[in-house]
């Protein structure tokens, strides 16, 4: 609980590692449960065949809200779950309140075919500036944490993405074509070129993490999903890499960014990569 003369940052330094353990708790609740077990009922669509959501996104989501929303009183939660059923959650991102942005299980079709490569997304934001995240890969019993000025770390080792060899071609996660417009997908299809080596990204949360990690050199995404980028895109930034829109401009989780944009490794390869999808030569 936050104290009515703390900062943020006092809260974080006292209560981290609260968030970190009701992410594991909702997730041994309601997710590790149902992995490889979910029933055909368990099982709905949303958007279309792809889109998919579990009763383990929805108690997860729920557990969560109600969680964190107890450690900061005052604070809002954004979560994909409560947005689909209300669209005007999303718009708690344009108050000063601090928001609890969340995506219970990132990486839902992985999930529902048996792959272990989904996670559990937090991050806490207030006035559009991402704070800190906890990005938690359940399965594989992996938990990346980051808090803003105080660097990025995985399961205590901290992170330093680096930079790309040079003279090796730039592994890029892209979006799957199918959730782009014909506008994006021009725009992403000049990663299909000389020294790039695009393939379609997974969750988006671990491919984060693999930015953060020196394991993928960028990601190139066309969509703004608050709970999708905001805890990734800090864990990138603390481990000393850089996103930029194709306006120029870092993402901004609160929207109206130029997209596609990127995250990379580094600021060198950020700016190859949004130059790329700018079409610039």
């Amino acid at each position: 609980m936050i104290e009515e003369t703390e900062t943020i940052e006092e809260f974080l330094a006292r209560c981290s590692a609260d968030v970190e353990e009701a992410v594991r708790k909702a997730a041994a609740a309601e997710i590790l449960p149902r992995f490889r077990r979910l029933a055909a009922h368990e099982v709905d669509r949303k958007n279309g065949p792809h889109d998919l959501v579990t009763d383990a996104d929805r108690l997860a989501e729920l557990r969560l809200t109600e969680d964190l929303g107890a450690l900061l009183p005052g604070s809002a939660v954004v979560g994909e779950e409560a947005v689909h059923a209300d669209p005007a959650v999303y718009e708690a991102l344009q108050g000063d309140a601090p928001v609890w942005i969340v995506d219970p299980v990132d990486g839902t079709r992985q999930f529902v075919h048996g792959d272990d490569g989904f996670c559990t997304l937090v991050a806490l934001v207030q006035r559009g500036v991402v704070r800190a995240s906890w990005t938690y890969a359940a399965a594989r019993e992996q938990f990346a944490t980051a808090v803003r000025g105080h660097g990025a770390f995985l399961d205590g080792q901290r992170l330093s993405a680096g930079s790309p060899e040079p003279g090796r071609d730039l592994a890029v996660a892209t979006s799957h074509p199918d959730y782009t417009t014909d506008e994006q997908k021009r725009a992403l299809r000049a990663l299909w070129s000389e020294g790039i080596a695009p393939r379609p990204c997974g969750s988006a949360g671990l491919e984060y993490l693999a930015v953060a990690r020196g394991a993928l050199d960028a990601v190139a995404f066309s969509w703004e999903a608050a709970w999708d980028h905001a805890a990734g895109l800090l864990l990138v930034e603390e481990a000393g890499g850089a996103h930029l829109t194709l306006s120029g401009e870092p993402f901004r989780v609160t929207g109206g960014n130029a997209l596609p944009f990127t995250a990379a490794r580094d600021a060198a390869t950020a700016r190859r990569v949004a130059g790329l999808l700018r079409g610039a030569p």
